[in-house]
């Protein structure tokens, strides 16, 4: 979701993969775990050994989806009777779930939980494959929240892949059947790839294993907060410390219901009831301290995600963003938490299907950013999705905005084009600018109330005079009425104000040092593939972004941001790093002005239509300095560098809002 580098510690943006998962996870429907097992081809061998190496008292309901002939009646149910001791049968519709019973899905329908009772739906006769896995997983998701359990056995296609990556989302568990047991590995092939399984079997294992991840406090009817003696919140420091270290990503100052949450989920998967037992592993398993972070960065994503805000935007905003444009200037969108590209892309298609009616097509630049670039900023670079998105996107935007292949859909090439994805951190990094619109869905409701009064402003400064913010249904814009004005409730949908009220910059860790001239921490020997993806990150947001300076008090450069070449040069002499020093002809004196104004001051100091000579030739340049007050340290400057003829001067109620 964010930009960050080797040097220090980041704050994440929650929202994509770059999210937590769903805050306060969905209330479970059912005081038990359900399990949902699908397959497809092979699958009847598959269930046979699970449920013959499952105990019958597990306390958990089962609920088995094939892939079956619509055409002729199923005796599944029958032959897989004799693999357990446990009460098997086929669903029926309007029936509740027990423990310690096995639900089978009946032949020509789809099987769903609502309020832990099962809902049949006929099959129909669309020429749409049939994705009975999916269906059911994505109900459990919203119906048992972490309670669910999610299985993928045997079959080819990818049908289960998304719901298993839904489940996962909101706190469950997910198994896999290993290859070399699978008659047909492409379903759990499929499910692995996605990288939402949390257990890679064989059939006898998963059944073996099902029956101790139940008997975990996590999947109790009571939620269960990780020992509740007077050291659980200093050896939570200590697993937020663990986590920082790693990744140098800090999640101290995000709302920690979640994140507990997700730890004790993970004491699950390793049979861990300890609390402190668990931080101690941290401090020698590395790779679990990585699991541990991506798993507080999964969320909930798909395309279109609540339809109706689409329209509302294609209604009410888009028609407003292409009057306030004129011929030939682009339209720029911001999605921060953007995870594996899916809301971007949603907005790609509904802004060229609004297009459809005008006589030119503007240019479209979306930015979509994540804190985790693997995997989710490397699956949303790709476009590549399984077939299970049908179950989001209509026939019409598939055959037209997508290429279907062996089981996946790959978004179109000009679709793709129209979007940069690049990490970022949206609450230490400096913003996008000249935005039109952002859209930031379900993002601060994981932040507490301080960090959301950083954020808040910070998308004010990146926006256009007309720009919008799009929320999440939950979210609002809090005490920032000054800033934003309500166009649409429902959607939460707001217009930027114009507005004299000035907010403090500060960002709290300064980690501006991926290319800074000072305070490097050492690196390990040789490139690796992350090395290259930071690199190419900072070239796009050196391409998008202003070019500018961070400076010390000293006016001392620590780290330069984009190209500034235009701007600034290396004097004759000995080396310096001093800004002033480096200014060329014409802008020293309009700069020392400025950079005294905004060393006394908390407020964004701006210099429009500064002539600087370069290279020969003179350009009209607009100047803005920010104070930048990091906790405990600075202060710093950022100097942004503006052409004259491109920006956009401040509204004439008064200047920028700082960053916060």
């Amino acid at each position: 979701m964010e930009k960050s580098d080797d040097s220090g510690e980041h704050h994440p943006d929650l929202s994509g993969s770059g999210t937590l998962g769903a805050l306060g996870d969905p209330e479970p429907h059912t005081p038990f775990p359900v399990v949902g097992i699908g397959a497809s081809a092979g699958g009847l061998e598959a269930f046979t050994q699970v449920l013959t190496h499952l105990r019958s008292d597990t306390g958990m309901a089962f609920v088995l989806v094939q892939h079956l002939d619509p055409h002729h009646e199923s005796r599944l149910a029958e032959i897989l009777g004799r693999s357990t001791s446990m009460p098997i049968k086929e669903a029926k519709h309007g029936e509740r779930v027990e423990p310690n019973h096995v639900y089978v899905i009946p032949p020509n329908a789809s099987l769903s939980l609502a309020s832990g009772i099962l809902h049949l739906v006929p099959r129909g006769d669309s020429r749409k494959p049939h994705l009975p896995i999916d269906y059911l997983f994505r109900s459990m998701a919203e119906d048992q929240g972490s309670r669910a359990i999610g299985v993928v056995l045997s079959g080819t296609g990818s049908d289960g892949t998304q719901g298993a990556c839904e489940i996962k989302a909101v706190g469950g568990i997910t198994f896999a059947q290993d290859e070399r047991s699978a008659t047909h590995s492409g379903m759990p092939r499929a499910a692995q790839d996605s990288g939402c399984i949390d257990f890679v079997l064989a059939p006898a294992e998963i059944g073996i294993r099902l029956g101790e991840v139940g008997e975990h406090p996590y999947l109790a009817p009571a939620a269960v907060e990780p020992e509740g003696d007077p050291t659980a919140d200093e050896t939570y420091q200590k697993i937020l410390a663990a986590i920082r270290v790693v990744t140098n990503v800090d999640f101290s100052l995000y709302r920690d219901t979640t994140i507990k949450r997700r730890i004790v989920r993970r004491m699950a998967l390793h049979s861990q009831k300890s609390l402190t037992e668990y931080a101690r592993r941290l401090t020698s398993d590395r790779a679990e301290v990585v699991a541990l972070y991506h798993d507080l960065l999964i969320n909930v994503t798909s395309f279109f995600r609540d339809p109706e805000m689409f329209e509302s935007l294609k209604d009410k905003v888009f028609p407003e963003l292409i009057r306030q444009k004129a011929p030939g200037d682009p339209i720029r969108l911001w999605v921060p938490g953007c995870s594996t590209g899916q809301e971007a892309y949603s907005l790609a298609m509904a802004l060229i299907e609004f297009c459809d009616v005008l006589p030119v097509r503007p240019p479209i630049q979306i930015f979509a950013t994540d804190l985790s670039d693997q995997p989710a900023l490397d699956k949303a670079r790709a476009g590549v999705f399984p077939e299970g998105i049908e179950l989001e996107v209509s026939p019409e935007r598939l055959r037209r905005f997508f290429r279907g292949e062996d089981h996946i859909y790959r978004i179109d090439k000009g679709i793709r084009d129209l979007c940069v994805f690049a990490r970022h951190n949206v609450t230490t990094d400096p913003p996008f600018s000249h935005l039109d619109l952002i859209s930031c869905r379900n993002v601060l409701i994981y932040l507490t109330t301080p960090l959301q009064k950083r954020i808040l402003p910070t998308f004010h400064y990146a926006l256009n005079a007309s720009g919008f913010l799009v929320l999440g249904t939950a979210e609002t814009v809090g005490e920032h009425t000054d800033l934003f004005e309500l166009k649409d409730r429902t959607h939460r949908i707001y217009a930027k104000k114009a507005t004299a009220v000035r907010h403090p910059v500060f960002f709290p860790a300064l980690d501006f040092r991926s290319g800074a001239l000072t305070g490097r921490r050492a690196r390990p020997p040789g490139p690796t593939t992350i090395d290259f993806q930071k690199e190419a990150d900072r070239i796009l947001l050196g391409r998008f972004a202003p070019p500018g300076v961070l400076i010390d008090e000293d006016f001392n450069i620590l780290q330069f941001r984009g190209r500034t070449d235009r701007f600034l040069e290396v004097p004759p002499g000995e080396p310096t790093t001093n800004l002033l020093q480096m200014a060329r002809e014409g802008l020293f004196l309009e700069l020392r002005s400025a950079l005294m104004e905004a060393k006394k001051g908390t407020e964004v100091v701006r210099r429009d239509g500064i002539r600087v000579r370069s290279d020969g030739a003179i350009q009209l340049v607009n100047l803005e300095i920010i104070p930048v007050r990091p906790l405990g340290q600075g202060p710093y400057l950022l100097v942004l560098f503006n052409d004259a003829e491109t920006d956009a001067p401040p509204a004439k109620s008064g200047p920028p809002p700082v960053l916060s």
